[in-house]
Parts: structure tokens; C-alpha cells; sequence
């Protein structure tokens, strides 16, 4: 079973920054595609950004240039860099795990989920 924290949330202005942290347990990591999700009030789950076990990242088009994903595997830690932020980035972020996924941007397609981190952007 893998467990998944989040971290790194926060209230900033537009224009910050801001690093997501997701933190798996277990030896495996490495085998894990991660993603990020994100849910604002009163709207469904979206995706964000994937980074697949054997390499390769997708975005979704409205963070494209703005955020990066990351992952180190010798800390089992997976790293979400929010820049430019805006209001509508205003969201619960998920974190996100699947062995083996190739690629994957549908909620079903990942088993494993952290319990969520607020991100407020204020204009």
C-alpha cells in the first residue's frame, strides 16, 4: 500500500510562487507515475501534470509555462513549482499514484491519493 502527503500549500497574492510537496512511502517509488490534481469549490477533480515512472511530463494546457513537475526518487518525493500564479489556480491540489501508468490524466486512472493541500490565490 502506498501513502501519500502532501505539503507546501498556502494563501499567497497573484503573481507568487508556490511548491507542492508530495511525500510516498514504500520502497517502489520509482515504479510510480505521479500526478497532480486540482478541485476547486463546487467543480469536478481536474488534472494537472504527470510525470510517468520512465520519463515523460504532461500538462494541462492553462498551467503550460507556469508550473513544472519534479520528482526525486531518492527522497520518494514528487514536486509541484507553481509560478505566476493566479486566482483561478485556487484549488485543493491532490497528489496522485499509479505503478506503471502510461501516461494517465483520467481521476480513474490512479490508485493512490494523498488527502489534499489548499492552495488560495488572491488578486
Amino acid at each position: 500500500q502506498v501513502q501519500l502527503v502532501e505539503s507546501g500549500g498556502g494563501s499567497v497574492r497573484a503573481g507568487s510562487s508556490l511548491r507542492l510537496s508530495c511525500a510516498a512511502s514504500g520502497p517502489t517509488f520509482r515504479s510510480l507515475t505521479m500526478a497532480w490534481f486540482r478541485q476547486a469549490p463546487g467543480k469536478e477533480r481536474e488534472f494537472v501534470t504527470t510525470i510517468i515512472y520512465s520519463g515523460g511530463i504532461y500538462y494541462t494546457d492553462s498551467v503550460k509555462g507556469r508550473f513544472t513537475i519534479s520528482r526525486d526518487n531518492a527522497k520518494n518525493t514528487v514536486y509541484l513549482q507553481m509560478n505566476s500564479l493566479k486566482p483561478e489556480d485556487t484549488a485543493v491540489y491532490y497528489c496522485a499514484g499509479a505503478y506503471f501508468l502510461q501516461p494517465g490524466t483520467r481521476r480513474n486512472d490512479y490508485n493512490y491519493w494523498g488527502q489534499g493541500t489548499q492552495v488560495t490565490v488572491s488578486s
